[in-house]
């Protein structure tokens, strides 16, 4: 079945969410338990019905085998390729193709993690070190990830004049959204100002330009959409998706301004037959303040160098123009190591129309975006409510 062909073959029926900001005290297999029992039960399907398991975890090779076992699945078929936080998006092809091939029909993604209330932060930088070598970087004791998407925001801002309030708009705009969010992490009033002069961190970046560390689960239940229709009242539809990486090495980037979501972007169009000016909600991996105006350029929504005047004057906000990260994002709502299963879920509830005081008013489209490694792995999807 080629790209175009299978438009819309794919739907995700129910979702789940666990632990979300501090798990108190449960572990990463427990809130992913809780978050994956939700999800299927809400998708009218029982757990005897799922044969098929995708997850990747950061610091586990054999996640998706310790997953299965401890949810009691014999999966048919099973995935767990790690491309960082794009993961969870990329994995929407990944089960588009096993269901499409006969190899399962009932596909659990889902991912967890607990960096807030069990910390182990420099135990598993000092791993992956180790494990996963960048030779032309570890030598020098880099900040990373930060400073190299402080290299990236840089270079954005030499090339076309990006000013630090317009990165610090991403972060205000996703704080207004998030106080509209009853799951949302972070919640107290935040300004320009405030970003501005918070600590700094990896210039030009200060602690508010940078993605919360939290604790969460997500899970989503996928089926094909012939199935889909007899299962659940309102199942949201995979039209096109898309994924590319290009480097893994912040050094190895060719054009610091550029990221793969060009190709991501265009696959996930292209296999939806849709353009930007057709998707009604934008969720996008905001890991830091550059990352979201590097994607609506190169995801279309914008030329290359004028993502900073977009999102200026609350066009991103609650009432603006171009509802953005309506959960909050990672820089207000939820990061816990990597973060796209939860742009997925958010995209879901807009489209139910689920979304309460966050609401956008008719959306029927989305579009979502994850990003992993430092700017190395971009997987962008169109859901949406129709066909």
């Amino acid at each position: 079945m080629n790209a175009r062909a299978s438009r819309g073959s794919i739907a995700i029926l129910g979702t789940g969410l666990a632990g979300m900001g501090h798990a108190g005290g449960a572990t990463e297999q427990e809130i992913i338990a809780r978050a994956s029992c939700l999800a299927i039960e809400r998708s009218g399907l029982r757990k005897s019905d799922i044969d098929g398991i995708i997850t990747s975890s950061l610091t586990s090779p054999w996640w998706v085998m310790r997953m299965a076992e401890y949810l009691g699945i014999r999966p048919r078929f099973s995935d767990s390729t790690m491309f960082g936080g794009s993961a969870f998006i990329a994995d929407l092809k990944i089960a588009q193709m096993a269901i499409d091939a006969g190899e399962c029909e009932n596909v659990l993604i889902c991912y967890g993690a607990t960096p807030r209330s069990a910390p182990s932060s420099s135990r598993i930088n000092q791993m992956r070190a180790e494990l996963d070598p960048q030779p032309y970087e570890h030598p020098y004791k880099a900040f990373n990830p930060v400073s190299s998407y402080a290299l990236a925001a840089a270079r954005h801002m030499h090339e076309y004049g990006t000013t630090r309030r317009q990165l610090a708009e991403v972060a205000v705009a996703a704080r207004k959204w998030a106080q509209l969010n009853p799951d949302a992490f972070s919640r107290k009033p935040l300004g320009v100002d405030d970003v501005l002069n918070a600590r700094m961190i990896s210039d030009p970046f200060t602690a508010l330009d940078c993605c919360l560390v939290t604790d969460g689960a997500g899970a989503i239940v996928v089926t094909s959409a012939r199935r889909a229709k007899a299962l659940h009242a309102r199942p949201i539809y995979v039209l096109g998706s898309g994924f590319a990486h290009w480097h893994r090495q912040i050094s190895c980037m060719e054009d610091l301004t550029v990221t793969p979501a060009v190709e991501s972007g265009r696959k996930a169009f292209a296999q939806a037959g849709l353009q930007p000016r057709d998707i009604d909600v934008v969720e996008l991996y905001d890991a830091f303040t550059i990352n979201p105006i590097l994607f609506l350029e190169d995801l279309g929504f914008c030329r290359k160098g004028e993502g900073g005047a977009f999102v200026e004057g609350g066009r991103i906000e609650p009432g603006g123009a171009f509802p953005m990260n309506t959960n909050g994002g990672g820089l207000s709502c939820v990061h816990p190591g990597m973060y796209s299963i939860f742009l997925i879920i958010e995209a879901v509830t807009q489209l139910r129309g689920e979304g309460m005081a966050r609401q956008v008013a008719g959306a029927q489209t989305a579009l979502v975006h994850g990003n992993g490694g430092v700017l190395s792995s971009e997987a962008t999807a169109i859901l949406s409510s129709v066909l």
